[in-house]
């Protein structure tokens, strides 16, 4: 499906328009209307499968045609960490280009210009909140935050936020909501502590559900066992296997490991950067920076990376040590084989970690046991849909946007 085959404004088809997006994802095709007929949504969707867009969309467009206080917060999106936040803020930029709403970020962090701007911003009234749980508490035990024109309330990565224990932080945030609003609600698994929340804060869902917890197809999945003392050694001929190395993600189990492997890899002249939670803000920023214009060649790191940073061109994931939630595989793996590339993702297995391995194993292929992963090869080809040009400006010519709701001139950068 096409986008302009959808009931989105004309401001927000521009803004698809000029960024090149023209064919839905799956989870963007099933969800964006549902969203827009006003209805609750409960949607799991894996990793790299376009989920952001899959609300902000829809989002955008609701707003430009619902009745609402342009002087009061309007909608709230959570997000588990301060990566995603980040992510979501700049989407939100590109997709709300010719949208007249302001967006507030609201996350952790020590730079004491940023607490301003997000307190400026929920004091006067932004239209759109993105905000990771504890940082939108914070602030609200601080400063009396008026949330009673939020029509719209939307949790992302809503799993990965009750594995970090953020359930009452969520909860008592809902408390301040109006009961009248709507909530929408993504995951990439659905244990049954997220149908618990949602029966809490949700009216009659809608469901929707896009390959649950599996990799994609373009990732090609390999495994090696090999003995503890025999993995940098592993992980050094799987780097040299290379063409070019550049952008690798190397993930390790605990931060003084990542310390202890990039201080190794540098020593062996090997371009290394670690990334872990004993980073400063602004050090955290620049090394993803940095990796993402391709100063780095390795970037080493805990599952602080495996969700909420969207880098598309990153060829090879290594998993150092093998995560104990296969659902922490899937993630990091989906760091790969982003934006239509293809992939592969290499997992080091030690003896200790072999239970583990199985685990994930058994968690890919559920129906038949059989493996999942090989040791040389085991990738199935197939993609998901390539957006094409199909000449003119899409809703110009086919029309489907909501109205006469039409943008000014583009803003000046």
């Amino acid at each position: 499906m096409y986008f302009d085959e959808l009931a989105l404004s004309d401001d927000v088809l521009d803004a698809l328009w000029d960024m090149h997006f023209d064919v839905c994802t799956p989870v963007q095709e099933q969800t964006i209307p549902i969203i827009l007929e006003g209805h609750d949504v409960i949607s799991c969707a894996q990793t790299g499968t376009g989920k952001t867009a899959a609300y902000i969309l829809p989002l955008l467009t609701n707003l430009a045609y619902d009745d609402h206080d342009p002087d009061k917060l309007n909608a709230i999106i959570m997000a588990p960490t301060r990566e995603l936040a980040q992510q979501i803020d700049q989407q939100m930029e590109g997709f709300g280009y010719y949208v007249p709403f302001s967006s507030v970020a609201i996350y952790g962090g020590k730079d004491n210009g940023a607490w301003g701007t997000q307190v400026t911003g929920l004091q006067k009234g932004a239209d759109i909140v993105i905000a990771t749980p504890g940082r939108l508490l914070s602030q609200m035990n601080i400063y009396d935050v008026d949330f009673s024109g939020v029509k719209y309330f939307i949790l992302d990565e809503a799993d990965r936020m009750l594995d970090m224990g953020f359930y009452d932080d969520i909860m008592t945030i809902v408390r301040k909501l109006p009961k009248d609003r709507q909530t929408i609600m993504f995951s990439a698994t659905m244990p049954e502590k997220i149908r618990r929340m949602a029966r809490a804060i949700m009216h009659d869902p809608r469901e929707v559900q896009i390959a649950i917890s599996r990799p994609p197809e373009t990732i090609k999945q390999m495994h090696l066992f090999v003995d503890e003392n025999k993995k940098v050694e592993a992980l050094l001929s799987t780097l040299n296997a290379q063409q070019a190395l550049r952008k690798v993600i190397v993930f390790a189990g605990k931060k003084q490991r990542v310390k202890d492997l990039t201080r190794t890899l540098r020593s062996l002249s090997i371009d290394a950067r670690a990334m872990h939670s004993d980073l400063e803000q602004n050090e955290r920023d620049q090394v993803m920076l940095d990796f993402r214009n391709g100063k780095i060649a390795v970037l080493v790191a805990t599952d602080v990376v495996a969700r909420g940073i969207d880098v598309t061109d990153v060829p090879l994931v290594i998993n150092y040590d093998v995560p104990h939630d296969p659902e922490d595989y899937v993630h990091r793996i989906g760091r790969t084989a982003r934006a239509e590339n293809k992939g592969e993702a290499m997992t080091l297995v030690s003896p200790d970690d072999k239970h583990y391995w199985t685990r994930i194993e058994r968690f890919l292929s559920p129906t038949n046991g059989e493996s999942a992963t090989r040791s040389d090869k085991g990738y199935s080809g197939g993609s998901r849909h390539s957006s094409r040009n199909r000449g003119a400006h899409p809703h110009r010519s086919r029309g489907q946007g909501r109205g006469g709701h039409r943008r000014g001139p583009k803003p000046q950068s």
